[in-house]
């Protein structure tokens, strides 16, 4: 059994997003692995009451790091770049707690595992043991093409990010020592795998971070016996996730039997929206549900046809995944983590342009499916396989079969 020393700064069972993606990982790598997981104290009381009713918990043990309140909010505020001095901080101290264990443990290997941006590679490298970094996300990136929309703030944020990621993965010095030391980097996306084989002249392998919980009791839907088609959106009310996009795609659609669910924003974030609605002429086709419970979205995604996905901006965003075990067809962008999840079997995607042109395309594309309710149908009924394809049981056996071949 190989005894592997993970870096997970977030990592919490019964969460989705950064945590729970590193508790799915770790949770599942204690089948077959002893884990040594260093992770920061927000979630320790979750932890420790979830491990003792797992077969594998005598796999997992954790070392907490904390940091304070204010840090915390720092790491929640997406945006607040005066975290990323405090994430490095406790990067170093990480690194210490790392050769503790590793002196009083036979550790085989060590991976950091997130959180998964490229700026932040941690110092586990430097470490003498051999070392995998993944899955990473190091998009090049954000499509300017969409900010039309965007007010100046939002617009000169956007631009300035985009410029300190080509700043960064070009000449950041740590993260080159970080791929140049790893034995296997594992890329979140097909976006981050070009751009670390451009700025890194690596080989990644691609494993994207979400994987899917297999589930038997799949829903049927009846796509053929309505006379409307029941589109549902799912998000934060942020730029990134392109609600507007949404909205004038469906204002754009001649066919007005074409409903829009709408989940996610308080009623202070659903209201200028609500206004572009009306002005679009679509407040009856609209659906405003706010902030629900995981349950009920996905009583929702039992209930609807399709799911409309917007953003382009993502990891691999796990609400893709969870239309996948809801029987739900997907119509995306493609790109980010969706674009290498969803396939021609269980989805429709359209290719980043503009605006205006990606009106058009996913007008096109819902206007076809309203008509064409067997091959919706047909994309349902492939979902099965697609979870079983993405499922944490092949991730797993992905990342198994890496920490044999460096071992």
């Amino acid at each position: 059994m190989h005894s592997i020393l993970i870096n997970a700064y977030a990592c919490s069972p019964g969460m989705g997003s950064e945590p729970g993606m590193a508790w799915n990982w770790c949770v599942n790598l204690a089948k077959y692995c002893e884990l040594h997981i260093i992770t920061e104290g927000e979630f320790r009381k979750k932890i420790e009451a979830e491990l003792p009713t797992l077969p594998q918990g005598k796999n997992m043990h954790f070392y907490y790091n904390p940091v304070s309140e204010e840090i915390r909010r720092m790491c929640w505020n997406q945006g607040d770049w005066r975290f990323y001095f405090h994430y490095n901080k406790w990067q170093q101290k990480t690194l210490a707690i790392a050769k503790q264990i590793i002196k009083e443990q036979n550790i085989d290997i060590v991976h950091q595992l997130n959180m998964i941006g490229f700026r932040e590679p941690g110092y586990l490298w430097k470490l003498d043991k051999p070392f995998i970094w993944g899955p990473t996300n190091a998009k090049e990136a954000f499509p300017t093409a969409y900010l039309d929309d965007a007010n100046w703030r939002k617009s000169l944020f956007i631009k300035t990010k985009n410029f300190i990621n080509k700043t960064q993965l070009q000449f950041a010095t740590r993260v080159h020592k970080a791929v140049q030391k790893a034995s296997f980097v594992i890329a979140a996306s097909t976006d981050s795998a070009n751009a670390l084989k451009k700025y890194f002249q690596c080989n990644p392998i691609l494993i994207n971070e979400s994987g899917c919980n297999v589930t038997n009791n799949n829903p049927v839907h009846n796509f053929e016996g309505k006379q409307t088609l029941e589109l549902l959106w799912v998000g934060r009310f942020i730029f990134t996730k392109q609600l507007k996009l949404a909205l004038k795609s469906l204002a754009a659609c001649e066919n007005k039997n074409i409903k829009l669910h709408i989940v996610g924003g308080s009623i202070e974030e659903e209201a200028p929206f609500k206004k572009l609605s009306e002005k679009l002429m679509i407040k009856e086709q609209c659906i405003w549900h706010e902030k629900i419970s995981h349950d009920k979205v996905q009583a929702l995604m039992q209930q609807c046809d399709l799911f409309f996905f917007t953003s382009i901006a993502e990891g691999t965003p796990h609400v893709i995944l969870e239309a996948f075990n809801n029987s739900l067809p997907v119509l995306c962008f493609n790109t980010c983590g969706q674009g290498d999840c969803v396939n021609d079997k269980v989805g429709l995607k359209i290719e980043l342009s503009n605006p205006q042109q990606s009106i058009k395309d996913f007008t096109e594309k819902i206007e076809f499916l309203y008509n064409n309710r067997k091959e919706l149908k047909r994309m349902s009924a492939n979902c099965k396989e697609r979870q079983m394809e993405l499922s944490w049981d092949n991730k797993i056996k992905q990342m198994i079969e890496l920490y044999t071949k460096i071992k």
